[in-house]
């Protein structure tokens, strides 16, 4: 799993959280600003799970493979859900889950990438 990518996505989601969290604490609704970062954050992550699976394809990765593909498959769900929960909530707290979605693919992603590492 390319470094690179893998700190892409990280730094996107921090970026994305911490931008959610200012937007959540002024009390503003989504705006199409968080709304197109999390489209460029849903891309990240698919092609860091193609990547990943190409990868697991051609024989490298971890042993623990049902682990992975289950944090791939979550970290592809969480942006849309998380964005389509935010627009229906129309409110301070509809940027507050963008905050939780933001910080959990952060940590997805690093957690990813230490099963990827072998390190846990």
């Amino acid at each position: 799993m390319p470094i690179p990518l893998t700190a892409t996505v990280i730094i996107g989601a921090v970026v994305l959280t911490l931008g959610s969290l200012i937007g959540a604490i002024r009390g503003r609704a989504m705006g199409m600003v968080l709304l197109i970062g999390f489209a460029l954050l849903e891309l990240a992550v698919l092609v860091q799970a193609g990547v990943v699976i190409a990868a697991v394809v051609g024989g490298a990765g971890p042993q623990d493979k049902v682990t992975l593909f289950g944090y791939v498959a979550g970290m592809a769900v969480i942006p849309p859900v998380g964005v389509v929960l935010a627009l229906a909530e129309r409110s301070r707290w509809g940027t507050a889950i963008l905050v939780v979605a933001g910080f959990a693919i952060a940590v997805m992603t690093a957690r990813m990438l230490q099963i990827w590492q072998g390190v846990a």
